[in-house]
C-alpha cells in the first residue's frame, strides 16, 4: 500500500540505542494495530528533498488503515509553545518501543459495567537535531473500535515549563467526508446545538475571513466505502478542551486540525504545565457502520481508575423534576413552595424513582443561604420518609466562590447530589475546576450532575460520582422554540452520546404533531409521539433520567409504566442499526432484562430487527408501539405483549416521528 504519496518524503530510518528499541537500522513507517488486526496506525518522518536535501530532521505524522483500506493519510503531529519554534515540525525519531495491555475495570453507571478491552501500544520519542535538541514523545494506544495518541512532553533542558499556545494535530481523511459538525459561537458555549450534516470542505474558511468555523468534538465522519469514523478526546486533567476546524481557505481543503481553548481571559498560553507533561488523548473511532461507534467504551479507558474509594452511596435512577413542565402543582397552578416540592416527591415515591429534582429558585448567588420559598432541609427529610433522595440545582460560579463550605453543609442536610448550571467554559482553568468539584463533591457523598457544560471526556471513570452531562440541545427547547426534533434525536446517538452520558431531560407526554406544536413555557409540548419519547429512555445514555413532564401529566396514562420499569445504568450495549439522523435501534441489557428502544425522524419506517442479542430460552416482550394513527395523534400508543426467542425478527412499524420501546422479560 503506497502510504506515503510524494516523492519528496523519506521513509524514517530508526537507529537502535539500546536493547529496549525496536530492531536496528529499521526503514519505512513505525506501525501498531489493533489485536484484531483491523486497525492500523502508521508514523513516518516526511522530508521535503526539494527544501531540505540534507537534512536528517522533517515533520512527524501519521496514518491510518482500517480493513486494509487507508482512512487517514499523513496528518502532522506538531504543538506550538510560547516564544518556541514549533515542536514537531523538524524532528527525527530516536526511540520507539511496542506493547500491549489490556483495559479491564468496573463502570457503576453508563452502556456497560464490565470492560475488557485489550490494546496494543507503541511509543515513538523524536528529537531535533542542533542545539536546542527537543524532544517529546508520542504514546499511542489501537483497540479494535479505535486508536489514540497523545503528546508526552517529559523533563528537558531545552524547556522550562510546557506552555503551549495551540496544538496542530491534524485528521486528514482520504476524501472530503460526510461530516456531523457541531458549530459553535465561541470557546464559551454550552454545546447546546445541531450536528450539521455536510461535507468537511464546506467548513472551510472560503470568505477569506480572519476566524474559521468553530466545531465541537466529537465529529462524526463517513467515507462512503471506507469507514465511518468520530474524531474526539479523552481524558483532559491538565489540559484544556479541544476543538475543530478546517483551516484550509478554499473549497479543496478537506482535513480538520486541533483548536485548544483559549486561557478565559485572552492572556498567556491556552495550556501552562510543569514537565513532564501529558496531553489529552485525541481518539479516533472507527467501524464498518455508525452503530458500532456507539458500543466503543474507547473514552473511559483512556482516563485514570476511580479515586473513590467507597462507592456504595453513588446509584443512577430516575429522577422527578419541577422545573421543565414549570413547577405545575396538584391544582394545575405554578409554585416554587416547599409544599408543591412535596408533591413531586410524592410523585417519585409512588412511580418508585429515588430522586426528586428540586431546580433553580430556592437561593439567590450565596448558596449556603436559602431564600425561604423552599426549605432544603425540610424537603430532604420529608422525602427520605418516603424512600426518596434530593437533588439541588446550583450556578457555576457560586460553585466556584463557595463550593468549600457549601459541599459540606449539603452533605449536613442530606442533599443527594447537585445539579451545577452555566458553566460555560472549557479552558485549562475550566477543566481543572470540573475535577476539582468532582473530587470535593465525592469527599461529601455527592453525586454530580453537570449542566451548560462542555461534552465529557470520561471523567466518570474516575469519579464514578459524576453521572450526567448536559451539553447537549435537549427537550427543554421546547419551551422556546422549535430546535428539538425527531431529526436532533436520531443524530445524537452518533454525535454527542459517542463522548459520554447526556441530560437531555425526556418524558415529554403532551405530543403533537409539527402543525399543532405551540411554544408554551408551561405545559410545554414536545414533537414527534408519545412511542418515541419512551424509547428515549433506551436510546440515550443518561445515569440520571428526569422524567421530565408534569405528575398529572401521567396520571392514568398505561404507557407510563415503560418508563417505571426502564433501569438507567446497563450491564451491555448493541448498536442494532441506524444513520444519523434517520433512524436507530439500540438494545441495552441491565442484568437478565433487555432493553430495545427505536427511533425514526420525520420519515415513517418499517424496520426488522432481529433478537439475536437475546439469550437462551423463551421471553416476554412488552411493546410499546405507535398506534396505526400515531402519525396524526401522536399521544396513540398501541401496548402489546408476545413470546419472542432469540432467533425470531422484529417487524416494527415507526410513524412519523414515532418510535417503539420494548421491555424482554425472560420467562421462567
Amino acid at each position: 500500500m503506497p502510504w506515503l504519496r510524494s516523492s519528496a518524503i523519506y521513509l524514517l530510518s530508526v537507529v537502535s540505542l539500546s536493547g529496549s528499541m525496536l530492531a536496528s537500522a529499521q526503514s519505512g513507517p513505525l506501525e501498531v494495530s489493533s489485536p484484531d488486526h483491523q486497525i492500523s496506525m502508521h508514523f513516518n518522518i516526511r522530508i521535503d528533498k526539494a527544501t531540505q536535501a540534507n537534512a536528517q530532521d522533517g515533520q512527524l505524522v501519521y496514518s491510518v488503515a482500517f480493513h486494509g483500506k487507508q482512512v487517514f493519510e499523513d496528518s502532522a503531529i506538531r504543538l506550538e509553545l510560547a516564544d518556541q519554534n514549533p515542536l514537531g515540525g523538524n524532528v527525527h525519531v530516536t526511540h520507539a518501543a511496542s506493547d500491549s495491555g489490556v483495559d479491564d475495570y468496573q463502570l457503576l453507571a453508563g452502556k456497560v459495567s464490565a470492560v475488557h478491552d485489550p490494546y496494543n501500544s507503541i511509543t515513538v520519542e523524536v528529537q531535533e537535531s542542533g542545539s536546542s535538541a527537543r524532544t517529546f514523545e508520542i504514546q499511542a494506544r489501537v483497540y479494535n473500535s479505535g486508536l489514540a495518541f497523545r503528546y508526552h512532553v517529559p523533563e528537558q533542558s531545552a524547556l522550562s515549563r510546557y506552555r503551549l499556545t495551540q496544538e496542530d494535530t491534524e485528521f486528514r481523511p482520504v476524501m472530503d467526508a460526510d461530516a456531523w459538525a457541531l458549530r459553535l459561537p465561541n470557546y464559551e458555549s454550552g454545546y447546546e446545538s445541531e450536528y450539521v450534516p455536510q461535507v468537511l470542505s464546506a467548513l472551510s474558511n472560503q470568505g477569506g475571513v480572519s476566524s474559521y468555523i468553530l466545531n465541537g468534538s466529537p465529529m462524526l465522519l463517513h467515507m462512503p466505502g471506507v469507514a465511518w469514523a468520530a474524531v474526539g478526546e479523552a481524558d483532559l486533567e491538565s489540559n484544556a478542551a479541544m476543538y475543530l476546524e478546517n483551516p484550509t481557505g478554499n473549497w479543496q481543503g478537506h482535513y480538520i486540525v486541533s483548536k485548544i481553548s483559549p486561557a478565559l481571559d485572552g492572556k498567556g498560553p491556552a495550556v501552562d504545565a510543569a514537565l513532564p507533561h501529558d496531553s489529552a488523548w485525541r481518539v479516533i473511532l472507527l467501524g464498518v457502520t455508525a452503530g458500532e461507534l456507539i458500543e466503543s467504551n474507547l473514552i473511559t479507558n483512556l482516563n485514570p481508575p476511580n479515586r473513590v474509594k467507597d462507592t456504595s452511596w453513588i446509584q443512577p435512577g430516575k429522577a422527578s423534576w419541577n422545573w421543565w413542565n414549570g413547577d405545575i402543582g396538584p391544582d394545575g397552578q405554578s409554585a416554587y413552595t416547599t409544599k408543591n416540592m412535596e408533591y413531586y416527591v410524592d410523585f417519585a415515591a409512588e412511580s418508585g424513582f429515588p430522586y426528586m429534582m428540586l431546580d433553580a429558585g430556592w437561593s439567590d448567588r450565596d448558596i449556603t443561604k436559602m431564600r425561604g420559598n423552599v426549605d432544603v432541609p425540610e424537603l430532604v427529610q420529608y422525602a427520605a420518609k418516603k424512600h426518596v433522595k434530593v437533588w439541588i440545582w446550583l450556578y457555576s460560579k457560586s460553585v466556584a466562590a463557595q463550593m468549600q463550605e457549601a459541599f459540606p453543609l449539603y452533605e449536613k442536610w442530606g442533599v443527594a447530589g447537585v445539579k451545577i448550571d452555566f458553566i460555560l467554559r472549557n479552558d485549562q482553568q475550566g477543566i481543572q475546576w470540573y475535577y476539582d468539584v468532582a473530587r470535593l463533591a465525592a469527599e461529601h457523598h455527592l453525586m454530580v450532575d453537570f449542566h451548560g457544560a462542555t461534552q465529557p471526556w470520561g471523567i466518570q471513570r474516575t469519579y464514578p460520582n459524576v453521572l450526567n452531562y448536559e451539553a447537549v440541545l435537549g427537550l427543554e427547547n421546547n419551551k422556546a422554540g422549535r430546535r428539538d426534533g425527531p431529526v436532533n434525536r436520531t443524530t445524537f446517538p452518533f454525535t454527542r452520546m459517542l463522548s459520554g452520558p447526556m441530560d437531555y431531560t425526556p418524558g415529554g407526554f403532551d405530543n403533537v404533531t409539527p402543525e399543532n406544536f405551540v411554544v408554551r413555557d408551561k405545559h410545554p409540548m414536545v414533537m414527534g409521539t408519545r412511542a418515541q419519547q419512551l424509547a428515549l429512555y433506551v436510546v440515550f445514555d443518561e445515569p440520571l433520567a428526569m422524567v421530565s413532564d408534569a405528575p398529572s401529566a401521567y396520571t392514568n396514562e398505561p404507557s407510563f409504566r415503560f418508563i417505571q420499569d426502564v433501569p438507567t445504568s446497563w450491564d451491555a450495549t448493541k448498536a442494532l442499526n441506524g444513520e444519523p439522523g434517520e433512524f436507530v435501534s439500540i438494545a441495552r441489557r441491565h442484568g437478565n432484562e433487555w432493553y430495545l428502544g427505536s427511533l425514526t425522524n420525520w420519515r415513517p419506517r418499517d424496520l426488522r430487527v432481529s433478537l439475536s442479542f437475546l439469550g437462551n430460552g423463551a421471553y416476554k416482550a412488552e411493546l410499546y408501539e405507535d398506534a396505526p394513527d400515531a402519525a396524526q395523534f401522536p399521544k396513540h400508543i398501541s401496548i402489546r405483549q408476545r413470546i419472542v426467542h432469540s432467533s425470531d425478527v422484529l417487524s416494527l412499524h415507526l410513524a412519523s416521528g414515532g418510535g417503539c420501546a420494548i421491555r424482554f422479560v425472560p420467562v421462567k
